[in-house]
């Protein structure tokens, strides 16, 4: 793990100095360390909700028992959405959200799960990979589509994958978490090998295809996104 202190966040003035940030950053994502060994410690689901005519943004962090899945802490924030959508460059929209939510938990988060992509990313750091350099903490993405890579179909058992093409470079895994169910897209954020993102997402994703505490802290921003708009 680097010695240096992290980074704070930047709010990019465009999105020429948003892919600066992004390009700066990535030098400092961790990729020799194997991370947490699953079902063991803790791990954190976030998530983000948002009200683009009310410019309003939620995140959720769900903390689960990693072993049994139980939710040990549950924390929020609401906050005003400060950076324009543009493909690639998403985390600038939800990581201060995400990182006032961490903040209000009173355990350390284990091991972090993003709903979006890692490595997966144009310049190979999507939102995992930024929240990971951020935090100094582990972190993975789980997205839902593949988003601009290339896969074949893996097998239709759950735990079969396929690597997660961008031409010949491998930057994450099409991974079956349920039987004859549409994969999901593991790619490593920070602090963890993508054998173990994927083990981690398969103990995650025991009845549905995405990882429960995906699903939880889906459920949980949204609820607050419903409150804090009403």
């Amino acid at each position: 793990m680097t010695s240096s202190p992290a980074p704070a966040h930047e709010t990019p003035a465009d999105e020429a100095e948003g892919r600066a940030i992004q390009d700066r950053l990535r030098d400092r994502v961790i990729l020799d360390e194997a991370g947490p060994e699953p079902g063991t410690g803790l791990v954190t689901g976030v998530d983000v909700a948002y009200d683009d005519e009310k410019d309003v943004v939620v995140a959720a962090a769900v903390v689960l028992d990693a072993a049994t899945l139980e939710t040990v802490e549950e924390a929020t924030a609401v906050g005003t959405i400060a950076f324009p959508y543009v493909p690639g460059l998403l985390a600038f929209r939800e990581i201060p959200t995400v990182l006032e939510a961490l903040e209000e938990l009173s355990v350390d988060p284990g091991l972090v799960v993003c709903d979006g992509y890692g490595l997966a990313h144009p310049r190979r750091f999507g939102l995992a990979s930024h929240l990971g350099v951020l935090t100094g903490l582990p972190v993975i993405g789980v997205g839902k589509n593949p988003f601009t890579f290339s896969y074949e179909a893996p097998g239709p058992r759950r735990g079969d994958s396929s690597p997660l093409l961008d031409g010949d470079e491998v930057v994450g895994r099409a991974l079956r978490t349920r039987e004859n169910t549409s994969p999901v897209f593991v790619s490593v954020g920070h602090r963890i090998s993508l054998d173990n993102a994927c083990a981690h997402t398969l103990r995650l994703a025991g009845r549905y295809r995405q990882p429960e505490s995906t699903r939880r802290a889906d459920a949980l921003c949204r609820q607050t996104l419903r409150e804090a708009t009403a």
